[in-house]
């Protein structure tokens, strides 16, 4: 495994780190507390020291669970992101105040069993809440307190993280980047960087749909976002095959494998790619079984990528989807 640095918080984290919002529990599918402690036990033993949760995941189950990892490894630095901020009804910025995100942080506490927080996180709020200082304010008193130690912003737009920059507090930016969202790599990339902000990259396999896998007859249940939430009938689209339509990335897939014959699954080359950028600090791949947590960690073996190989991609993301997704994040 190789560590980078979390910008200025001074972390030394895993490249290849795990994010929870499905371990334990595949999308549309009930939290496990069982599977979620062996895949949360495995990475850590493969060298993974960076865990990104919230206490939206599993209701509050995937927090604790986190929790009870740290405390398995009492001797190990195991670094706890979590996020606040969507559990408020509705979700709207107007219902961003800091007493109710204060009550979420000491919520997420209790639930981990921890005395700090490595890393809490606005988890997506609405774009107008990036221009309310005192909602940033906030946590310079929650690390006065010691309930925090560094505050970081999880975005949806590349606006929402230019903005975030404009607060000495914000620490980490947390942004969808992968083949098919190639726009953060530009401005903000560049001012994360020169602020020495952190960047922390999540749906880097675009939902599922950069393992290469997936075809026109694939099922999803009901209840998974990738069936329902395609439109974004229930949060931003983007967070769904990172906002590209599921047929225009099939098409954009079997470019993919034409570039790269002979490998069944994409997922390693595609974490390969988000880490080829160094501005980037990590990557957080979710993993609902065991062997996905194996797959994402195959990455580290395989070579940079050359210089026509990152080209191949740009271009194949310059003809099928950048002409649908770059400008709407």
């Amino acid at each position: 495994m190789q560590y980078r640095t979390l910008g200025k918080t001074g972390f030394s984290v895993s490249e290849i780190s795990l994010g929870t919002w499905q371990v334990g529990g595949k999308w549309g599918e009930p939290f496990n507390p069982a599977t979620a402690n062996h895949i949360l036990n495995a990475a850590v033993d493969a060298g993974i020291n960076f865990i990104d949760t919230a206490d939206v995941y599993g209701d509050g189950e995937s927090e604790k669970a986190v929790g009870q990892l740290v405390r398995q490894h009492p001797g190990q630095r195991i670094y706890v992101a979590t996020k606040c901020g969507r559990r408020l009804q509705p979700h709207t910025a107007e219902a961003y105040q800091p007493a109710a995100l204060r009550g979420f942080v000491e919520d997420s506490l209790r639930n981990m069993g921890l005395e700090t927080i490595d890393l809490i996180q606005l988890h997506c709020p609405p774009t107008e809440v990036y221009y309310r200082p005192e909602i940033f304010e906030l946590f310079d008193q929650l690390k006065q307190e010691g309930k925090i130690q560094h505050l970081g912003v999880s975005v949806e737009k590349v606006e929402e993280g230019l903005k975030a920059l404009e607060y000495p507090n914000v620490t980490t930016i947390q942004v969808i980047f992968n083949m098919f969202r190639q726009r953060p790599a530009e401005l903000l990339f560049q001012e994360a960087q020169r602020r020495d902000v952190g960047l922390i990259v999540r749906v880097p396999l675009a939902s599922g749909l950069l393992t290469g896998k997936f075809t026109p007859q694939t099922q999803f249940a009901p209840d998974d976002h990738r069936n329902f939430n395609r439109a974004g009938a229930a949060f931003d689209k983007g967070e769904t095959f990172a906002g590209v339509d599921y047929e225009t990335g099939l098409a954009a897939v079997e470019e993919l494998k034409q570039l790269f014959p002979g490998q069944p699954n994409l997922a390693p080359l595609a974490l390969r790619w988000v880490l080829a950028f160094p501005e980037v600090s990590c990557v957080i791949p979710g993993a609902s079984r065991p062997e996905q947590l194996t797959s994402n960690l195959a990455a580290e073996a395989l070579p940079p990528f050359t210089p026509a190989q990152l080209a191949a991609v740009r271009a194949v993301y310059d003809q099928r989807i950048r002409p649908l997704v770059h400008q709407l994040w």
